[in-house]
């Protein structure tokens, strides 16, 4: 490396006056003659082409370098491949190397298209005769790297936890609220390496890890060679399969002609170097798997960067199809669960990018109009302390939110902020807009809110602040905030109640029974409740999809006909209604650090009904020890007594067995329908779904069917 005379750097600065040939991951290319001065002192004729590579400060992170010193690396691959460029000359910023004339592969072959057999020959030739280069001629390896020349498996664990290093890390901070609420999870490439199995024993060699059809030159002059490859700078050393994985994912070629790209490169490897192609047909798969995998980080995070320098609603089309293509590209690989559809990751994409411009929408039409949010005042009334000032504020807030401000429920998407003029955090809900409502709301969340503060009862539950539409009428909802603060992760009951918990939480649902429903459902004490559970868990059996229809048959799931008979067979005593929350899982239960009682969140299913049903619900969806169960339904009785509670030692088992019937369907459709699977209520259920569906036979009294293929119950079982 050397320090730039002026000279030098006034040819620079001219170079970067002229349009780039082409742009790298991190430079961009200027073809330039260089001037008598310059010439002499790199050992070069006057008015000799060069190709002068310029690093853009501004570029993202988004590639694994082993090595910084590109010069390093071609001097050591010329000897075996002595048509590359050479390094003349490096600085801090910029390099200049000698010039391939010729045409680019892409220009005459484009993505997509069949490559002629002779130049797949050529091709994997190049990756065979890169083994060529001894370790001894490479720059030092990174503390860290495999030790062993041949460990596969070592290998492919280091380059994802690079990966996580050197592109997700450095980026989280600017795009993990994108992408957790995309439903990337900040550790899955640390699992993808957890996950790398063992492979076969490879010897290692030099790979260049980016040859693709713009890095492949075809030269003009014969002597040049037949095939020049170009931009070493992600080469690094490890398993040559590798290599092939990379080549065969970035130089796009049609499906058809993998096989015969495959068979090219175990031909080459087998002649040069034998010990390369051990094992390689079983694991090439785990390579293509990473590429996969780690293509998701930069993908989306170059979508949402093209909105920085062009944005229509055209643009935010294609960055949304780009982001929606890599999901579903990486979605096995890193086993992402309840991928967000296209008008969901549109939306996320609309909010990163209007916080990032802090809703200045001058010279933006388009923008400015998409960003004319609409407030619901009439259901929900701003305050001096919370006016549009400040639901602007957060709004924007949400789109800049990091990714452990970020939570992805069942059904909404829940953004944590804080904002200044608010002396509070708050939260964010959005509906997801692609999740199926299984079980109907009968009552509006922000009134069953106002009804519980305006009650003024001992209930900790969170306030609406505002209720509105944001771009293409995505609706919102800012709450209170219950969490202990934005910083650190809410805690949940997840393993159960502890007992002082566990009097809390009866504590605050006997308080419920004090709030005045009769606004929110007027007609409720003449209904019969358990006859309205009934009729709402056989109506969404009909509406169930036919996949999941069929499917429920297999396993012995009664149709709606049938469940109807099976379970009105049972009466309950009636009892007073009372507004009941109806869906008290451990994450809807805030833990506080203050006291021993409970934030309840989330009051989407909240209903009006028979008190007893709420504890019985919490204990289907919350593991509860026969000790914890049985201080509960005591504490229970003592506070409510008399005709509240008469009945309920009979009643509470028919309440349960209705509870493990509903999972059977709901979370049967959710094995067929893959969604919301990220959310840990979702994921728990669905893991556990072979005791439900024994379950809930035993209940309705139905023996298991011998299915048609002996297979699907040991799959469900499991």
């Amino acid at each position: 490396m050397i320090e730039p005379s002026a000279a030098l750097s006034s040819f620079v600065e001219d170079a970067r006056n002229k349009a780039p040939v082409a742009s790298g991951h991190h430079n961009d290319n200027y073809v330039c003659k260089l001037p008598e001065s310059l010439a002499r002192r790199l050992g070069q004729e006057p008015g000799t082409t060069v190709l002068v590579r310029v690093r853009r400060r501004s570029a993202l992170p988004v590639v694994i370098r082993t090595w910084q010193d590109e010069g390093a690396i071609l001097k050591a691959v010329l000897p075996h491949l002595p048509h590359v460029p050479t390094c003349l000359l490096r600085a801090e910023d910029f390099s200049v190397h000698s010039y391939v004339n010729g045409v680019p592969l892409s220009t005459v072959c484009g993505n997509g298209k069949l490559v002629d057999s002779r130049l797949v020959s050529a091709l994997t030739g190049l990756l065979t005769q890169m083994t060529r280069v001894r370790r001894t001629a490479l720059p030092p390896l990174p503390s860290g790297w495999p030790t062993h020349g041949s460990d596969s498996q070592a290998f492919l664990k280091t380059l994802a936890r690079e990966a996580d290093r050197q592109v997700r890390m450095p980026n989280w901070r600017e795009f993990g609220g994108l992408f957790s609420s995309l439903g990337v999870p900040e550790d899955a490439l640390t699992r993808f390496a957890e996950r790398v199995p063992a492979m076969a024993r490879r010897p290692y060699s030099l790979l260049h890890t980016d040859l693709h059809r713009d890095n492949l030159i075809l030269p003009y002059a014969s002597q040049d060679g037949g095939l020049v490859s170009v931009d070493w700078e992600l080469a690094t050393f490890g398993d040559p399969l590798q290599d092939l994985a990379t080549h065969l994912v970035r130089m796009r070629y049609p499906a058809q002609q993998w096989d015969e790209v495959i068979g090219s490169w175990e031909s080459a490897m087998r002649g040069a170097r034998p010990a390369a192609v051990t094992g390689f047909d079983t694991d090439l798969r785990h390579y293509l798997d990473f590429e996969r995998a780690q293509s998701l980080y930069p993908d989306v995070m170059r979508a949402a960067r093209w909105l920085e320098a062009s944005f229509t609603q055209r643009d935010l089309d294609r960055a949304t199809r780009e982001v929606e293509r890599a999901l579903q590209t990486a979605e096995r690989p890193l086993r992402l669960r309840g991928l967000p559809g296209r008008e969901e990751i549109e939306r996320a994409l609309f909010r990163w990018h209007a916080a990032r411009h802090g809703g200045d929408v001058n010279g933006r039409d388009w923008l400015g109009k998409a960003f004319d949010w609409r407030l619901d005042t009439e259901r929900v009334p701003l305050t001096p302390e919370f006016g549009t000032d400040q639901v602007k504020a957060v709004l924007l807030a949400e789109g800049a939110a990091g990714a452990d401000q970020v939570f992805k429920g069942a059904s909404h998407l829940n953004t944590v902020v804080e904002v200044a003029g608010v002396g509070f955090p708050v939260v964010v809900r959005r509906q997801l807009p692609d999740v199926r409502r299984r079980e109907r709301r009968p009552l509006y969340e922000h009134a069953v809110l106002r009804a519980i503060h305006e009650s003024r009862v001992p209930v900790r539950a969170p306030r609406t602040l505002a209720l509105g539409e944001s771009y293409r009428d995505d609706p919102f909802a800012i709450h209170t905030y219950a969490g202990p603060d934005p910083e650190r992760v809410p805690r949940h009951p997840v393993d159960g109640l502890r007992p002082y918990e566990a009097d809390a939480l009866v504590d605050q649902l006997c308080a419920l029974t004090e709030v005045d429903w009769r606004s929110l459902d007027p007609g409720a004490e003449d209904r019969d409740f358990y006859g309205q559970l009934t009729e709402s868990l056989v109506g969404l059996v009909w509406e169930l999809p036919e996949e999941t229809t069929q499917l429920a048959r297999e396993v012995g799931l009664p149709d709606g006909h049938r469940l109807e008979e099976l379970l009105l067979r049972h009466r309950v005593t009636r009892r007073a209604p009372s507004l009941l929350h109806g869906d008290l899982n451990p994450w809807n239960l805030v833990r506080r650090q203050d006291s021993a009682e409970f934030t309840i969140i989330d009051w989407e299913l909240a209903l009006v009904g028979d008190p007893l049903y709420d504890l019985v619900r919490h204990m289907h969806l919350t593991p509860t020890k026969q000790a914890i169960r049985e201080r509960m339904f005591g504490r229970w009785e003592k506070r409510l007594g008399g005709e509240r509670v008469v009945g309920w030692e009979s009643d509470w088992l028919v309440y349960r067995w209705l509870e493990i019937v509903r999972s059977a369907y709901i979370d049967l459709d959710r094995l067929v329908s893959r969604e919301a699977l990220e959310a840990p209520n979702v994921r728990r259920a669905v893991d556990s779904y072979g005791e439900t569906l024994k379950a809930a036979l035993e209940v309705l009294g139905l023996p298991v069917p011998r299915a048609a293929n002996p297979y699907l119950g040991l799959a469900l079982a499991g």
